[in-house]
């Protein structure tokens, strides 16, 4: 059985060389070598054309996209008797897709976690546009509303690392409403059969997952789910025939409807060699691995950090810019900001009514402007690892924290606290 320092040796040796610590992994996984050699000796060998044609390269470009389009399916254990995946640029695509072909009306809503990333978020525009009214609920307390329309939720946050339980996509047929779910944090560390997890539609992007390529996503769908959704246009690849003359066209079936124009042909070919490393490794034995890292990560840190979940925090004092910076200093890399989640963070920070903040900071803003304006905090700091870490990456990120804990607290109980725990070892 591979080893995750074997792994580490054989596929992101990379990081040991240049003394670079990885903690973005909700931001992006990292390649691993045998990827891109994969993909080198692919496009090297091989002969690929426009897909939309019936030529040899042609040819060979549609069966490599049909082979991942199995290999996406037995991934996620859907079938393709059920289940539809269409490629897009990413998962914020896939969700477009969703959104601007979904049936809103006014009998025909939106209902969307406060929790959820701005590429969900942006579904309300599309209903508000087609009079739909918009409700959010707040999953930790509030019960799913009795309603006609589209409920859409992250299998988990990409602001705190919060999972909510895919039991909601149940619950919310029960109430009457199609489920949108958004996997793209989830699935780089949690096994997820789509055939236990009914959600009509499916979102990720394969970066998350495997790091390379960027670029390609998908929208995984239930067939039957599909027939709802009515375009908005047509594209290339995506009709049988157009005609001017008789201001006419026909949309193809299924996933051929909704793939706008040529598909990222070479880049979806480059992703059995993700999956691949993946399977290598086993699921089960992602999600073990990760959850240990992330669990060793809070326990050090919590004693001097006010924390969002497992891997996001905030030191008193400090901004999250000026950490940050502090982590770029020594080749750390971290995430800071809201992670483009309004919801989390206004709920994370007591953030209310900032309609005057927002109006009077209009476009000069900026995220020290918004906290002056509101006195209150209004971003964070987030770790967050995958299979290319051990536990030496995260003590250095630990070490980082408890250094700039102890500066932004010196000379106070704080900073006494701050040594005592450290002269515990935990650094």
């Amino acid at each position: 059985m591979l080893t995750f320092d074997a792994l580490r040796r054989r596929e992101f040796s990379r990081l040991d060389e240049q003394r670079h610590t990885y903690a973005d992994y909700t931001g992006s996984a990292l390649y691993g070598a045998s990827q891109i050699r994969a993909h080198y000796a692919l496009v090297a060998e091989g002969i690929f054309g426009n897909p939309h044609a019936e030529s040899p390269a042609s040819r060979a470009s549609t069966e490599a996209i049909d082979r991942v389009r199995d290999i996406v399916l037995r991934f996620f254990d859907a079938d393709a008797s059920t289940h539809e995946v269409i490629f897009t640029a990413n998962a914020s695509a896939a969700i477009k897709l969703v959104a601007e072909s979904y049936p809103f009306d006014s009998a025909r809503g939106c209902v969307l976690s406060i929790d959820n990333h701005n590429s969900v978020n942006g579904i309300r525009e599309y209903a508000r546009r087609a009079g739909a009214e918009t409700r959010y609920v707040n999953l930790d307390r509030d019960p799913l509303p009795h309603a006609s329309g589209l409920f859409a939720f992250p299998a988990q946050s990409n602001f705190s690392g919060a999972l909510y339980p895919l039991s909601l996509v149940d619950a919310a047929h029960g109430c009457g409403l199609d489920v949108l779910l958004d996997a793209a944090a989830y699935a780089s560390s949690h096994p997820l059969s789509l055939r236990e997890c009914r959600a009509d539609f499916v979102a990720m992007s394969f970066y998350k997952l495997f790091g390379y390529p960027t670029g390609v996503g998908a929208l995984i769908a239930r067939r039957d789910a599909l027939t709802k959704l009515r375009r908005p246009w047509f594209a290339g690849g995506t009709v049988m025939f157009a005609s001017i003359d008789a201001d006419r066209h026909r949309l193809r079936s299924g996933h051929d409807a909704f793939e706008d124009g040529t598909p990222n042909f070479l880049s979806i070919a480059a992703l059995p060699a993700g999956f691949a490393l993946l399977d290598e490794i086993g699921m089960d034995r992602v999600h073990a691995h990760v959850g240990h890292l992330t669990q060793m990560f809070h326990d050090e840190i919590a004693p001097v950090a006010t924390m969002y979940g497992r891997g996001t925090f905030n030191l008193e004092g400090r901004p999250y810019w000026e950490i940050e910076e502090d982590a770029r200093r020594e080749n750390i890399s971290l995430r800071g900001g809201c992670f483009c989640n309004p919801g989390a963070s206004e709920l994370a920070f007591g953030l209310q009514r900032v309609e005057k903040c927002l109006d009077e900071i209009a476009d000069d803003f900026t995220a020290g402007r918004f906290a002056a304006c509101t006195g209150r905090q209004v971003g964070a700091i987030r770790a967050s690892f995958g299979i290319a870490n051990n536990e030496r990456d995260v003590r250095r990120v630990v070490s980082l924290v408890l250094r700039c804990a102890q500066r932004s607290v010196a000379g106070t109980e704080s900073a006494a606290g701050v040594r005592a725990f450290q002269s515990r070892g935990s650094h």
